[in-house]
């Protein structure tokens, strides 16, 4: 069996983040990887549910949840084009998810307080960043220069 790599997934997320883009929705996306496998995906649409928690983390995972049957993720990985916001940290550590990778940061929204003191996942999450950072943060600032 082939094995796909971070890199790879993080350009899955990155097609999410363009559906998104594409909606007029604010580029960001997600997937849901078990044994190299993508079980869910996920972009924001707060605007077309007129709803302020349809994060693309949070969809992922609802998705993730419902394709499993279960309630907790510690053999997942979560793949997401920019650093979680509070909300999202806070559902990322409720979902035990086993590992936690970003693309890019967030200096306004996201949670900006990862450190070793202050981990706002599972204990047992590990977190990797950077990943296809580039490319994410070249959608972001594409989307809000559009807005101005």
């Amino acid at each position: 069996m082939f094995e796909y790599d971070d890199t790879y997934f993080m350009q899955q997320a990155l097609k999410e983040a363009v559906a998104a883009y594409e909606a007029d929705e604010v580029p960001v996306g997600a997937v849901v990887v078990i044994n190299n496998k993508i079980i869910a995906r996920g972009h924001n649409q707060v605007e077309l549910l007129n709803d302020s928690t349809a994060h693309a983390e949070i969809l992922a995972l609802t998705s993730a949840y419902n394709y499993l049957g279960a309630k907790y993720l510690p053999d997942a990985t979560l793949y997401v084009t920019v650093e979680p916001c509070l909300m999202c940290c806070g559902a990322l550590f409720w979902s035990k998810i086993g590992r936690v990778v970003f693309g890019t940061a967030d200096e306004k929204n996201g949670y900006k307080h990862i450190t070793k003191e202050n981990w706002p996942f599972h204990p047992k999450t590990t977190l990797v960043t950077g990943i296809l950072q580039d490319e994410c943060a070249s959608l972001m600032r594409s989307f809000f220069k559009s807005k101005r």
